[in-house]
């Protein structure tokens, strides 16, 4: 089994990537690929910490929360790509700079 200090480097730099890729990104479905990316480095994060805190499996809490974690990016990704492709269909662009569908 790897060790925690390398599990967590491996999670920080799937992080810094998803960040890296909302910062930069115009295309509004990259931005939530980006977006998942971190958060599936964080439920990582819970999981690791789940099973390298405690040996006898007693506390679950590190595996709810990346449950609860896996369940929120799944709405989350339905609820948006919902948006773009509404947006997409009116305004014939994903791009995130060309959209102002909600200013009046």
């Amino acid at each position: 089994m790897p060790e925690l200090e390398g599990v967590l480097v491996v999670n920080a730099i799937l992080f810094a990537i998803g960040v890296l890729g909302v910062l930069t990104r115009r295309n509004a479905v990259l931005i939530l690929m980006s977006l998942e990316l971190m958060l599936n480095a964080v439920s990582l994060n819970m999981v690791a910490f789940a099973v390298y805190g405690h040996v006898e499996f007693e506390n679950f809490t590190g595996i709810v929360f990346a449950l609860f974690i896996i369940v929120i990016a799944a709405a989350e990704v339905a609820l948006a790509l919902g948006i773009v492709v509404r947006t997409f269909r009116t305004r014939a662009t994903a791009n995130v700079d060309e959209i102002n569908l909600l200013k009046w």
